[in-house]
Formats: C-alpha cells, sequence, structure tokens
C-alpha cells in the first residue's frame, strides 16, 4: 500500500483528496497545512487518517512514501527540497517552482537519492489529450509538428480567487516573478514544451494589462500575453493567454508535414485534419460531412467514458497521479520526462524577462516624455 500525504489544504488540495481516492493501492496517511484548521477541514470531509500544522511532523509520524505538494509556488521548492531530503516522492502542483534554477535542483537532487518527482501538468493526460499523443507517436502528422498553436484563457471575474487577486495588493500571486501569468500559464506552455526538440528554442514574448483591468485601477497584472517560439529551421508555436477573448479557449493545434490535430481540452474533442483537399466542390461538401461525422464520433466517446464512470473534470490529474505512483511501484518512468519539466520552466523564465524588460521601457519612456512635457 503507498502512503500518500498532502501538504497545503486549499482548494486544489481537494482536487487531489478526490483523485487519490479512485486510485486502487494508495490511501491518505496525512494532511497538512501551517493553519492547523485548513487541515482539519479536508481531514473530516475525506478518508485521511491525521492532520498536521507542521511538516516536520507530518512527514515523522505518517511516514508517507509520496508527498503532494499543493501551496503558492513561491514555496514548492522549499517544501519538496525538504520532502526529498527525508526520503520521499514528491509531486508537485504547476508552476513546478518559480525559476528554471529551483526546477534543476529538485530534479537533480531526486535523481541523486533515487526518488521521482513529477509536476502536475495534468491537462496533458485528458482522455482527449491522449488520443492526441498517441496519434503523433504513431505519425499521423508525418516528420513530426511544423507548427502548434496553443490557447489558454482564463476568465477573471466570477471566482473568489480572481476577486481576492484583483482586491489584495499584497496577494501571494503578485509576489510571483510573472504574477497572474506564472500561475496559469505553464499548462499551455508544457502542451509545446512535449513537441519541441531543441532545449533552447527562441522566444519572441509580447504582453500588457487589457483595458478592461486598466479601468479598474490595476497598474501591475498582466493579463494578455502573446509568445512566439521557434527552434532554427524545425518547429514554430504561438502560445496565447487570454482573460479577455471570447469564447474562452483552451485548444491546441498541432500541423505537420501530412495532417494535422485540434484539441479543445473544454469540450474533450480532438479533430483530425486532412492534409490534402478534395477536388472541385467536393471540398465543400464532402470535408463539412467528416468534421460532422469526427464530432459525432467524439460525443459517442465522451458518452462512453461518461457510462465507464471515468468523464470528470480532473480525469487527466487521476490519470497522471496513477502514472506517477506506477512509476514508484513499478520502476517505470516517470510520466512526464524532466526534459519537458525543465523546458517549460526555462521558456518560461524568458517570458517574464521579456516582460519586465518591456515594463522598464514602458516607464523609461513615459518618464523620459514627462520630462520633455515640462
Amino acid at each position: 500500500m503507498l502512503k500518500v500525504a498532502i501538504v497545503g489544504c486549499g482548494k486544489i488540495a481537494d482536487s487531489h483528496a478526490s483523485q487519490i481516492r479512485r486510485i486502487k493501492g494508495c490511501e491518505i496517511v496525512g494532511v497538512c497545512d501551517r493553519e492547523p484548521l485548513m487541515a482539519r477541514q479536508i481531514y473530516e470531509r475525506f478518508p485521511i487518517k491525521q492532520y498536521f500544522g507542521d511538516l516536520r511532523e507530518l512527514l515523522s509520524e505518517a511516514r508517507p512514501d509520496v508527498v503532494h505538494v499543493t501551496t503558492p509556488p513561491e514555496s514548492h521548492f522549499d517544501i519538496a527540497k525538504f520532502c526529498i531530503e527525508q526520503g520521499c516522492h514528491v509531486y508537485v502542483e504547476k508552476p513546478f517552482t518559480v525559476c528554471e534554477d529551483e526546477a534543476q535542483a529538485l530534479i537533480a537532487m531526486a535523481n541523486e537519492r533515487n526518488l521521482k518527482i513529477t509536476a502536475g501538468h495534468d491537462d496533458q493526460f485528458g482522455h482527449a489529450a491522449r488520443r492526441m499523443r498517441a496519434l503523433v507517436q504513431g505519425g499521423f502528422l508525418g516528420d513530426g509538428p511544423v507548427h502548434m498553436e496553443s490557447v489558454y484563457c482564463y476568465e477573471l471575474g466570477g471566482s473568489s480567487y480572481s476577486g481576492a487577486l484583483l482586491g489584495d495588493k499584497r496577494h501571494w500571486v503578485r509576489r510571483l516573478p510573472g504574477k497572474l501569468l506564472q500561475n496559469i500559464i505553464s499548462h499551455g506552455i508544457a502542451r509545446i514544451a512535449e513537441h519541441l526538440t531543441t532545449d533552447s528554442p527562441r522566444i519572441i514574448a509580447h504582453g500588457f494589462i487589457s483595458p478592461f483591468l486598466k479601468s479598474t485601477g490595476e497598474s501591475e497584472i498582466i493579463d494578455e500575453l502573446r509568445v512566439i517560439i521557434s527552434e532554427e529551421e524545425r518547429a514554430t508555436a504561438y502560445f496565447t493567454f487570454s482573460s479577455q477573448m471570447r469564447p474562452s479557449l483552451h485548444q491546441f493545434c498541432m500541423f505537420g508535414t501530412k495532417n494535422g490535430l485540434v484539441l479543445d481540452h473544454d469540450q474533450e474533442t480532438l479533430i483530425k485534419l486532412r492534409g490534402t483537399r478534395l477536388k472541385s466542390y467536393a471540398e465543400h461538401f464532402i470535408s463539412p460531412a467528416v468534421l460532422g461525422r469526427q464530432q459525432f464520433s467524439n460525443i459517442l466517446t465522451n458518452l462512453r467514458t461518461f457510462l465507464r464512470k471515468d468523464f470528470h473534470l480532473k480525469s487527466g490529474m487521476k490519470y497522471l497521479i496513477e502514472a506517477f505512483y506506477r512509476s514508484i511501484v513499478e520502476g517505470t518512468p516517470v510520466p512526464i520526462p524532466y526534459r519537458e519539466i525543465l523546458l517549460t520552466a526555462r521558456i518560461m523564465d524568458t517570458i517574464f524577462a521579456q516582460l519586465d524588460q518591456q515594463v522598464a521601457r514602458g516607464r523609461a519612456d513615459h518618464g523620459l516624455q514627462a520630462t520633455l512635457t515640462r
């Protein structure tokens, strides 16, 4: 029986506890939060053996094999490091760390101690995402991706999280190097990183505060981001993050030398795009019918999954956790290669560095303009 613990008992911890319950051969032996009441409330709602207000006590008394770190990102490194030092495997919620250097250090420590670690990029393991991966690995695109487009939207408003973020100038998200972006975009970036072949792609990033946020008096939170990622003479990718774009999409498109694929995470659908066109007017009639047939097939696939009781909001998280546990028990490779975790962190570091330079230039230009108008 694999013994599991959760550190950090906020909203996302509920999702972890729910999915861990679905997995055979494991049990939650303890939860921990520096605010004991938070640990107690999840302890009372789930089949958990103990709750703690101190990490050292959790590890010494509950003695877990695996620890899930579900605290705010700025604490991920220190908590994961301590757990590894105490001999635990670690599952770290996204974003894995606040910078690549920390990610490098954690992975090196885990390797030195023959332990395993993974990042909570669970969007890559939903049902449709796994079907997409199988097609790519089977050569459906042709000679790999030529171009990718990842869109990850987030609606500001209507949630307690965004309300707290916008209303509290000392909110923990504002202390992150990338602020709101850092806490959200790793899902969309990780999709691209999985299919890049170089470890040092060229990145051009542009971000800005939306007119909506500016109208509220916000001057720090960048909520619109556009990024170009390119490998020299190989694949290119676009990444879009938006709080204002409608519909609010979570999509990933891949285009190869033969065919293309479109994944819609919200609808849990996958569409195959044929790489050749039909002649004459057949393209206008047969091709839409083929796309309609694929959508109907997606409906049937989702319905069958639903009837198997495996069609739920966090099914990707369950798959990732289960695959991670299997890698521990059976000694198989981790579900997310460390190279992908590091590349995701490296791309994000570069994006935030460019945005910082952009903000600095903007302030300098504003200061110059103010001087010239005096």
